[in-house]
């Protein structure tokens, strides 16, 4: 089995307790369970198995202070959609370090669905829900009469495209049987998110017409991104002015003591 031959190279390091303190006992399970099936399961490479800890889970929750940042900037209920969620990154992450945010994970994959249905229960998350479905519908749901031209199957991000190639095989009643999977419908009783997160997505020209939507006024899209973010932002510019969203920024994101830091996009919501 791959949990007895592979080793972390974080495995007992003190530096998970240091960054996820209370969340670590969760975030252990969803190691382990990522180890053992997340390769088979196509939820990661073949090289990350050695490095799960710091290339997927302490990644993703470098973005917490900026969550928590965020949601205190515009008081009341602190709510999370984390965009194409895919293996959990870092929506899963986050929600294991924020029990007191309520997170909704937008995902239309059913495979990568099931998985986070499992990774719930596994965890114990009580604050976490799912909705099996791609960005656009999701804010065709939010905003019904913004959005009555949406046209399915047009460009979509990675983890939220494809609804062609395995939504369209297997009807919604069959995902609806799983038990943290709401229908996309229930955004249309909803206020807009105080924070959308999203990790490995599309490029900010797409993504901010993916994400802004679906933030609330001085809401903010805290995006995981790579070492392109400022040239991502300067290109997307004015799709990132026409969906409402100011002042865009690159963020250094600490990862862990001793480990290399990550970039965070920072965009607020007019």
């Amino acid at each position: 089995m791959v949990d007895d031959i592979v080793m972390d190279e974080l495995d007992g390091s003190p530096v998970l307790e240091a960054v996820l303190g209370d969340a670590l006992p969760a975030l252990k399970k969803f190691h382990v369970k990522l180890r053992q099936e997340g390769e088979p399961r196509g939820i990661i490479g073949p090289r990350d198995t050695n490095i799960l800890w710091e290339r997927h889970i302490l990644n993703s929750a470098a973005i917490v202070p900026f969550v928590r940042e965020a949601t205190a900037r515009v008081g009341g209920k602190a709510t999370v959609a984390d965009i194409g969620s895919g293996g959990g990154f870092p929506g899963i992450v986050a929600a294991a370090c924020l029990p007191d945010h309520a997170f909704t994970l937008i995902e239309p994959m059913e495979r990568r669905v099931e998985w986070l249905n499992e990774c719930i229960d596994l965890m114990g998350l009580g604050n976490v829900r799912i909705i099996r479905a791609r960005a656009e519908e999701a804010i065709a749901a939010m905003n019904p009469r913004k959005n009555s031209r949406n046209r399915r199957g047009r460009d979509l991000p990675r983890g939220a495209r494809g609804s062609q190639e395995r939504d369209d095989r297997a009807s919604d009643d069959a995902s609806m049987e799983l038990s943290h999977v709401v229908p996309v419908e229930a955004l249309r009783h909803e206020s807009p998110f105080a924070v959308v997160t999203c990790r490995a997505v599309a490029p900010m020209t797409k993504l901010s017409g993916w994400t802004m939507p679906l933030v609330r006024s001085r809401g903010r899209l805290v995006a995981l991104k790579g070492r392109s973010a400022q040239a991502e932002i300067d290109k997307a510019a004015k799709e990132i002015a026409k969906v409402g969203g100011v002042n865009p920024r690159v963020c250094d994101a600490a990862v862990g003591p001793g480990l290399e830091s990550t970039h965070v996009v920072v965009v607020d919501k007019r």
